[in-house]
Parts: structure tokens; C-alpha cells; sequence
């Protein structure tokens, strides 16, 4: 096994070219071998084998840098840098991350998770590199996708002013999550299939090269003047204009192509952007024709790449579909928004029945919010699905175009709270705190999968701006026999009784309830309280739970700073009421990766931490 000789960094180089072929092989192998079990990212990290191969070969890890745009493509550098005993661990709870990490190797250069960021931190790269008078190489991997983002663009802008050598590599897949959308995926897929171009170049260098003494020297001037030549056979050249020398296309499985054109780039001072196609899920006959399903895949079996787990109940999402398909049907006005995640947020249904109030954006929330709101604006009523911690990216645009104009968009924030796997720059623990910021910003979150459809109709109807927050995977089913209507701004009691209130938001009614449970078996009287909203707060429930019951538990799954507990906490000393108030949230902390069970009982938000401290705190009292 070649994989057997590969245990540091480098040691790839150490290889015999003609083995480089069947190390590809191994790799693909391995990769299909261990995320069958561990699940992860696979489609997109099998499409970038030979490249990767190519990098470290071309260039010396970890004096030279590599960012990885968004990083879950960076499963093959981490083999090649010596951690492929790690994927037995691969993101688990004290395991490997399936994202580059500086804490894992000094051959991760920068922490990654969200897009279209690798050209920005490897422009800060480059230019600390010249002022600190060093001179290794820098490379921005980053894929069609990203460029879909508009942080992009604003990098490329500044990286034309370079005078010295800064290469960004596009892995251009023609892929996102799901396929990629807009005038940027036309345009590569113009060069992608350019044959007058590709087919006059390679001509027209085969044909020099055989000339004795002075082909290479013509090959050299038609280099320095190529620009011309493209601008003729290639319509537009974006990169170019743009003060970016462009290399490519290049095949990105051929390791010889690569090889050279990375050579080239290296001799350039200043930014280059070479252009590799791959194919998503190469090498694996059900990743190359589902390329979305193996993105994030869940353990599956090899032979049939089936997931070996059945989903049994529908989750969040599934539930968050079926609603805005029949909405769909009684509303014409009703327009729903994704950031390049169709499948991933529940708006496949929607876009194949209403084809003509289906936008994908791409990658690009900030634009999807603006969007948004200028939709609502003239009368529509838009819904942005996109998940917790992408909707961050956002952050101004939710104030400056939607709430500052109070415009009816309805956020349906997706994989709030801990998501588990993907680790710190995935947990949607922030969304209640940042967004409770905000003023003409309403708030809520579903107890089981009946209340967010009901929450997601009253959100449709709601004339002003509101985010309904809920967790990822199955939909809670339990509590069914309470179904009070949604009322703006008002909890929902499910049990009233005395001396301890647990108040807890969205997905936390569920631990709640067994929380209660055991309080009662520990013979406490105790009240249950669905909150419903994080803002606005229930002032009337408040007061009267105050007055009634000697402790008040607040339980959200969220970061304490800014959360709905110091909310409630704030509001009752502002009101002069001195009942205790205990939080349960999570710390003011970065959760890393693991199963989101274990991942709660290391923050404490699980049931016997929860129960544990009630118990000590009411003691105390």
C-alpha cells in the first residue's frame, strides 16, 4: 500500500511518479472506507484528489500556505500531511475535524467553515509574507461556488494590485451543495467548454514545441502576449480585465497538466488564478451521479451508497417543506429565497411546483436578504431559508434593509441551536442573541413539529419582520394534545402548578419535559412553559410566574450572552421582581465538533446537568 508510505508532510515527494496513479486510487478508496462509517463530506473531497496531490508536490508544506475555502474539500491534505489515523475519529467528539484546523497541523495555515473567505485571508497572508520580507508561496483554494459570494469579488479587486506572487487556485465543479446558479457559472461553463480556445492553444504549443532551439522561446512571447490571443477566443476574460493573470483551463485529474501550470504560476509576480475543472464525486460511481446527496453524507453502505440509516420521522425541515408547499397553493404572493441550498433547507418542493417564485441566489446571503426585502416591498411575501450560522453573514443587511424599513420578511433560520459534526463554525447558537438585538425583530422558535407549522403560517401573515428558529434533524412529536393557537408575543402554559418554572424556549420544551418529570419524582411542584417567543417577551406570564413559583428556569439552546434568559433576567429586575432566575444556556464559548447528544451534556444543557442544578439551586434558596 502506498498509502503506508505516506505518514508527514511531503512524503508524497518521495514517491516514484508512475506511482502517483494508484496513490489516487488508494486515496479515492480510503475516503469512500472511512466515511461510509463516519459519515462527512465525500463528493467534494473526491473530486479534488489529483489536485491536492499536485499542491503538495508543487509546493513545501508548511513553510508554504494553503487556505482551503470553506475546508470540508481538505480530507486528502490531511491525509497527505500525515493524519489519515485520524479518520477513524473523523468528526467525533475529541476526534479530527472534517475542517482545516491550525490546532490540528501546522500545515493548516487558517481556521475555514464558511465560503467564499480563502482569497481574503490568503491576500492577508501574502501581503504580511512581503512585509515581514519572506518569500514563500501562498495559495487560495476556492471553488465555482464560493465565487458565487461577493466577498469574492472584493478580494479579487484587491488582489489585482499585487506585484508579487499570490496564486489562487478555482476548483471549478460546476457544483456548490447543489449545482451552482447565475452569470458566474455561465461564464466559467463558457470557458469550461471552450474548445476553440483550448484546441488553438495546445495546437498551436505542440506544434512550436517540435521546432529545434527557438520553439520554447516563441512559446515564452506567446505567453507574455496570450492575453490578446484569449481576448479573441474567449469572450470577456473577466480575470484579466480585472489585472488577474488567468491559467487554464486545466484538467483537474490530470497530474502532469497541473503539475506544469502550477510551475508556471509560480514564476509570476503578481496574482494568478489558475483554473482546474474537476468533477465532483470522481471515482465513485453513486457520488459522480448524486453529487448533492454525497456533500455531507450520513454513514451509508459502499456497494449501493445507501444510507444505512433510515430516517424513521420527518425532521424540522421536512415539516418546514410540507407547509410552504400548501402555502404555496393558497397564496400566489408567497416567494421563498435560498443561498445555493435548495435540498438542504426544504425548498425542493416549492421550487418544482412554483418554478417562477423560486429564487436561488447562490452563495450569498447577504444579497438573499436584500433581496428579500426588496420583494417585500412591493407587496410579496418572501421566506429566506438558510441555516443558523450562515445567516450571521447577514447581520446588516437584516438591519439596514428589513427591520430599519419594518418590511415583512420572514426568516426561516435553519439547524438552530448545536448541529453536532461540522463543529464551531456550523453551531447556530447565536441567532437569539443577535438577532433579538434588533429592533421591529420578532423572535420565535417551535416547541414539536405541529407548532412550527402553525408558527410558520402566522410568520407567512405577519406584516413585520420575524425569524422562527428550529434545530436540525427529527421533529420533536411529542406535547401533541397542547395546540394553543399562536398568539404574537404570548407563551403557552402546559403545566401550572408551583414552586419551580421552567420556562424554555423552542427545542428546549422537550428537555424541559423530562426535566419536569424528574423534579417530580424528586417531589417538587414545578410548572412547564412554553415561551414560544424570545422577543417579544411574554411580560404578563412573567409577572405572574414570578409571584407564583420561589425559581425560575430559563432553558434555550443558545449562547447565556444575549440570550432569552438574560432577557427575562433583565426585564424582571427593570420590573422590581426578585424571584431567583436560573439560565440554562450554553457558555460564552465555541462548541467544537461531535454527536450533539454528548456535545449538550459538555455545555450542560442536557437533562440530568439541567436537573442537577435546579436541584442544588433551589436547595440553596
Amino acid at each position: 500500500m502506498l498509502l503506508d508510505k505516506i505518514n508527514e508532510v511531503n512524503d508524497i515527494k518521495k514517491l516514484n511518479k508512475e506511482e502517483f496513479g494508484e496513490l489516487a486510487q488508494e486515496i479515492r478508496d480510503f475516503l469512500v472506507e472511512k466515511i461510509s462509517v463516519s459519515g462527512g463530506h465525500l463528493a467534494s473531497n473526491l473530486g479534488v484528489v489529483e489536485l491536492t496531490m499536485a499542491l503538495h508536490l508543487s509546493f513545501n508544506l508548511p513553510e508554504d500556505k494553503i487556505v482551503w475555502d470553506v475546508g470540508h474539500q481538505s480530507y486528502t491534505h490531511k491525509i497527505l500531511t500525515g493524519r489519515k489515523a485520524g479518520f477513524d475519529e473523523l468528526r467525533k467528539f475529541g476526534g479530527m475535524s472534517g475542517f482545516p484546523k491550525t490546532k490540528e497541523s501546522d500545515c493548516d495555515c487558517f481556521n475555514t467553515g464558511h465560503s467564499s473567505t480563502s482569497i481574503s485571508a490568503g491576500l492577508g497572508l501574502a501581503k504580511a509574507r512581503d512585509y515581514l520580507g519572506k518569500d514563500h508561496y501562498v495559495i487560495s483554494v476556492i471553488g465555482d461556488g464560493a465565487l458565487t459570494g461577493g466577498m469574492a469579488y472584493e478580494a479579487l479587486n484587491n488582489a489585482a494590485r499585487m506585484e508579487t506572487n499570490f496564486i489562487i487556485v478555482l476548483n471549478d465543479n460546476n457544483m456548490s451543495i447543489s449545482e451552482n446558479v447565475g452569470g458566474m457559472s455561465r461564464y466559467l461553463n463558457g470557458i469550461r467548454t471552450s474548445s476553440a480556445y483550448i484546441g488553438l492553444r495546445d495546437g498551436i504549443y505542440n506544434s512550436l514545441n517540435n521546432i529545434p532551439v527557438y520553439g520554447e522561446k516563441m512559446i515564452s512571447g506567446i505567453r507574455k502576449t496570450k492575453n490578446g490571443l484569449k481576448q479573441f477566443v474567449v469572450p470577456g476574460m473577466l480575470f484579466e480585465n480585472m489585472g488577474i493573470t488567468y491559467l487554464g483551463p486545466v484538467d483537474g485529474h490530470d497530474l502532469d497538466q497541473m503539475l506544469k501550470v502550477f510551475q508556471e504560476a509560480k514564476r509570476l509576480k503578481k496574482a494568478v488564478l489558475v483554473h482546474v475543472v474537476t468533477q465532483k464525486g470522481r471515482g465513485y460511481a453513486p457520488a459522480e451521479r448524486h453529487p448533492s446527496r454525497f456533500h455531507g453524507a450520513e454513514p451509508f453502505d459502499v456497494g449501493t451508497g445507501l444510507p444505512l440509516h433510515r430516517k424513521a420521522k420527518a425532521s424540522y425541515t421536512d415539516i418546514f417543506s410540507t407547509v410552504m408547499r400548501k402555502m404555496g397553493d393558497r397564496d400566489d404572493r408567497l416567494v421563498a429565497i435560498t443561498a445555493a441550498m435548495p435540498d438542504g433547507t426544504g425548498l425542493k418542493r416549492f421550487r418544482n411546483m412554483f418554478p417562477d417564485r423560486f429564487y436561488d441566489v447562490g452563495i450569498a446571503e447577504e444579497h438573499a436578504v436584500t433581496f428579500a426585502a426588496g420583494l417585500a416591498a412591493e407587496g410579496m411575501k418572501p421566506v429566506v431559508a438558510v441555516y443558523s450560522s450562515f445567516l450571521q453573514r447577514a447581520y446588516d443587511q437584516i438591519i439596514h434593509d428589513v427591520c430599519i424599513q419594518n418590511l415583512p420578511v420572514v426568516f426561516a433560520v435553519d439547524r438552530a441551536g448545536l448541529v453536532g459534526s461540522d463543529g464551531e463554525t456550523h453551531q447556530g447558537i447565536f441567532d437569539v442573541s443577535y438577532l433579538s438585538t434588533i429592533p421591529n425583530m420578532s423572535v420565535m422558535a417551535p416547541k414539536n413539529k405541529w407548532e412550527l407549522s402553525d408558527m410558520l403560517k402566522f410568520a407567512i401573515d405577519f406584516e413585520r419582520p420575524i425569524a422562527i428558529r428550529y434545530p436540525r434533524g427529527e421533529a420533536y412529536d411529542g406535547l401533541e394534545e397542547f395546540r394553543a393557537p399562536i398568539v404574537y408575543g404570548k407563551s403557552e402554559i402546559l403545566y401550572d402548578e408551583s414552586e419551580i418554572a421552567l420556562i424554555a424556549f423552542g427545542s428546549m420544551v422537550k428537555t424541559a419535559e423530562k426535566v419536569r418529570k424528574g423534579l417530580k419524582e424528586c417531589g417538587y411542584q414545578c410548572s412547564l412553559i412554553n415561551a414560544r417567543f424570545a422577543k417579544p417577551l411574554d411580560t404578563d406570564m412573567l409577572k405572574t410566574a414570578a409571584g407564583e413559583h420561589r425559581l425560575l428556569v430559563t432553558l434555550e439552546e443558545n449562547v447565556e450572552n444575549g440570550g432569552f434568559g438574560e432577557r427575562v433576567i433583565r426585564f424582571l429586575s427593570e420590573n422590581h421582581l426578585n424571584t431567583r432566575v436560573l439560565i440554562c444556556a450554553i457558555p460564552d464559548e465555541y462548541v467544537e465538533h461531535g454527536n450533539v447528544d454528548i456535545l449538550k451534556r459538555e455545555v450542560c444543557i442536557d437533562e440530568e446537568s439541567i436537573l442537577r442544578k435546579i436541584i442544588t439551586e433551589y436547595i440553596g434558596l
